[in-house]
């Protein structure tokens, strides 16, 4: 809990490149994810990596998810932004993006 209180408590810029950075870092997680671990699962008869790789992508969506609502409440990023990184975290390529919103 203390932890997250210390996060809460980030002065806007450095939310704004803890939220640009882990937005790349989910963005290539989902892209391994996509690309590698499921045409290996569907393609190759190899499973092992999807749930992995699948957590991994997981834990990051979720960190992104809540420092794009800090973003929204604490940064003042604007709701149809918000809204953009959002949809844009859910497509390919799309996290790529984020820095034209910021």
């Amino acid at each position: 809990m203390k932890r997250f209180v210390i996060f809460i408590q980030m002065e806007n810029t450095a939310i704004t490149k803890w939220f640009l950075i882990v937005g790349k870092i989910e963005g290539y997680s989902y892209l391994l994810l996509l690309f590698i671990a499921m045409p290996l699962k569907y393609l190759y008869n190899i499973p092992e990596y999807v749930r992995p790789m699948g957590s991994i992508h997981g834990v990051l969506f979720v960190a992104f998810m809540i420092l794009l609502a800090l973003m929204f409440f604490k940064v003042k990023l604007s709701f149809k932004n918000a809204c953009l990184a959002f949809l844009l975290s859910l497509v390919p390529f799309g996290t790529f993006f984020l820095k034209r919103l910021v």
